[in-house]
C-alpha cells in the first residue's frame, strides 16, 4: 500500500498542470508503484493468491489506462511509457 507521503511525490512528479490530480498518466503511475511494491511482497509470500489477483488487476487497469493514453495523446503516451520504464 502507498504512503501519503510516496502519493504525493508521485503525483508530484507526472502532473500535467497545479491541480492535476486524476490525469491517466498520475493514474498510471500510481499503479506503477502498487504494482512493483505488491511485486516485492509476492516474491516473499510465493502462495498469497489473494494479493497476486489483485495485482492481475491492477496490471490490467494499468494497461487500459495506457492504451487510452495512447489513443487521445501519442506524445504523451510515449512520454510516459519512457518515464515509467515500460516496453511495448
Amino acid at each position: 500500500m502507498l504512503t501519503k507521503q510516496k502519493k504525493t511525490k508521485v503525483i508530484g512528479e507526472y502532473k500535467t498542470h497545479n491541480k492535476d490530480t486524476g490525469s491517466p498518466e498520475i493514474q498510471a503511475a500510481l499503479l506503477t508503484e502498487a504494482i512493483n511494491e505488491l511485486t516485492l511482497h509476492l516474491k516473499k509470500h510465493a502462495k498469497d493468491n489473494h494479493s497476486r489477483k489483485g495485482l492481475l488487476k491492477m496490471v490490467a487497469k494499468r494497461k487500459k489506462l495506457i492504451d487510452y493514453l495512447a489513443k487521445e495523446d501519442e506524445k504523451r503516451h510515449k512520454a510516459l511509457l519512457k518515464a515509467l520504464g515500460i516496453k511495448k
